[in-house]
């Protein structure tokens, strides 16, 4: 077979001069074949060779993943989620190194099987072709760290969740309910997502609430900044405004604008303030207003009062005779 080799050059040739110190039964026992196609063969000491190759890769990528967390990352003041996204570009690129020296020590010439596989490959790459987009998309985020583990996030359907890997094909967001979404990497780069963390700063958000006509604006305002000013997780600055946003049918409507860095629990924090808001309204008399619209008759009256004051006609039951029947 072209594709398969005798002899393995190289790191083998350098580890078979080793094993020639080893007693005969141990050589023996590693040079026993497991597999063998013509001149081609696989022993245990080729299987013993991969499983080295696979424990020293892991003890790789754990000692550079120490040596940056403890060293670089912590100088540089990284943060968690580019810390991990270079963490795991690390564990690629040494997983691949792996791999082609398993490929090397299972006599397997790569140049020859990828020019003989080129058009599989072709045909395999148009199949999966959406597998191969969220590879690349999971290459481009860990590159940009666009999205990092950690990022609170919105998807297109309005689902907010933690990102909590940003793996090489698909990422994970757990949501407030605690379960965990697969989400193909693809998503967030040709889609719009809200990235409600990407600049670590705080995020504002909008309370809306409706306030009956009889009331006064200022008063309801004054209401409103003070629920804000009282809740202990919201940024005192940016300090928080109200603004009137519309007249509507069946009251008026404002917007209570606030900052915080709790964007996590801000469905929480949306809640306490409106329960203090309403609250100190109920306190001042402030109405909170009801849908309901008012009906006005500007004719017809006169046709309405008749047909009131007429009494209905009435009517034989049924069964009885009339007047003038036998």
């Amino acid at each position: 077979m072209i594709l398969l080799q005798a002899k393995t050059p190289g790191i083998v040739k350098e580890v078979e001069k080793i094993s020639q110190g080893l007693p005969r039964e141990v050589r023996q026992f590693l040079e026993f074949n497991l597999f063998k196609v013509k001149d081609y063969e696989i022993t245990v000491f080729d299987i013993l060779l991969i499983v080295i190759f696979f424990l020293l890769s892991k003890l790789l990528i754990l000692s550079i993943s120490s040596v940056l967390r403890q060293g670089f990352f912590r100088r540089k003041q990284v943060d968690a989620g580019r810390q991990e996204a270079v963490i795991q570009l690390v564990r690629y690129f040494t997983y691949t190194i792996f791999f082609i020296l398993a490929l090397e020590v299972a006599g397997v010439r790569l140049s020859i099987l990828l020019a003989g596989s080129a058009a599989l490959l072709v045909g395999v790459g148009l199949g999966l072709q959406q597998t191969f987009n969220d590879l690349v998309s999971g290459l481009i985020l860990l590159f940009e760290g666009s999205i990092n583990v950690g990022d609170i996030v919105e998807l297109n359907n309005g689902l907010v969740g933690r990102v909590t890997n940003v793996g090489l094909r698909t990422s994970t967001v757990e949501t407030r309910d605690s379960i965990g979404i697969i989400v193909p990497n693809s998503k967030f780069i040709n889609d719009n997502i809200i990235n409600w963390s990407h600049n670590r700063s705080l995020t504002r958000f909008i309370v809306q609430f409706r306030a009956s006509y009889r009331n006064d604006p200022a008063q309801v305002t004054a209401l409103l900044l003070a629920s804000a000013k009282a809740h202990p997780e919201l940024a005192p600055d940016p300090e928080p405004t109200v603004r009137l946003r519309d007249f509507g049918d069946s009251g008026v409507y404002y917007e209570l604008l606030f900052w915080t860095f709790s964007a996590w629990r801000i469905e929480y924090i949306k809640s306490d303030i409106r329960f203090d808001a309403f609250a100190r309204f109920r306190a001042a008399g402030i109405e909170v207003p009801y849908p309901q619209q008012d009906l006005h008759l500007r004719s017809g009256w006169e046709g309405l009062r008749a047909e009131r004051a007429t009494p209905p006609e009435s009517t034989p039951p049924q069964g009885t005779p009339s007047e003038g029947t036998s």
